[in-house]
Parts: C-alpha cells; structure tokens; sequence
C-alpha cells in the first residue's frame, strides 16, 4: 500500500491518464481501468475472492466491480459486447473510482 495521500494522487494521474482512451477506445481501455480498479480495491482492504466480503455490509461495491469486470473479461475474449455494457462498465469503474478516493479514504 502507499502512503496515505499519494495513493489517492496516483490514481486520480492515472485515471485521467484513462480518460482520452476512455473517449477514444472505450473498449480497449476497460483492462487498464479493471487494472486499477483492483489495486485500490486491495489498497481498501477489499478481499475480492472473500465470500463474506461479498455478503457484507458493502456488498454493492463488490457487485459493482464484479459486473464491470464480467464485461471487461468479455471484450478481452472477443466477445461481442454492446457498445451501452462497455459504457455501464466505465461507469461503474468510474463509480468505484470515485467512491473509494472520497467515501473510502486511506485506513
């Protein structure tokens, strides 16, 4: 984990690092926002392969990023995904995203 703070400056960098791709390749910047999305997940001390975590109190934040990560791991395997689940998929990490830097501070 990073030092409180800079984890936060990292992901905001790197999220807007996404954004152009995001715009641009909505499809093929799913994995590196997956990507991130696991590593501030793990940084928050979510245990995603945890059933108990999938049952508990934020339960909805894992079903958040399970159905994003369905969909990304669908486009990985060329399977044909609309262009509406790629956009749910982007909101939801962007939902994720968002709720971890200010709900889910640092510990």
């Amino acid at each position: 984990m990073l030092e409180p703070g800079l984890d936060k400056h990292e992901w905001e960098s790197w999220w807007q690092q996404f954004e152009e791709d995001i715009e641009t390749s909505p499809a093929e910047a799913l994995s590196e926002l997956d990507r991130l999305t696991v590593q501030m997940l793990d940084a928050r001390g979510y245990a995603l392969d945890d059933p108990v975590v999938r049952e508990g109190d934020e339960r909805e934040v894992v079903a958040e990023y399970s159905a994003a990560h369905e969909i990304t791991e669908a486009v990985e395997q060329s399977k044909d995904v609309s262009s509406e689940d790629i956009e749910t998929a982007i909101d939801g990490y962007r939902a994720l995203h968002d709720y971890l830097l200010v709900e889910r501070g640092a510990p």
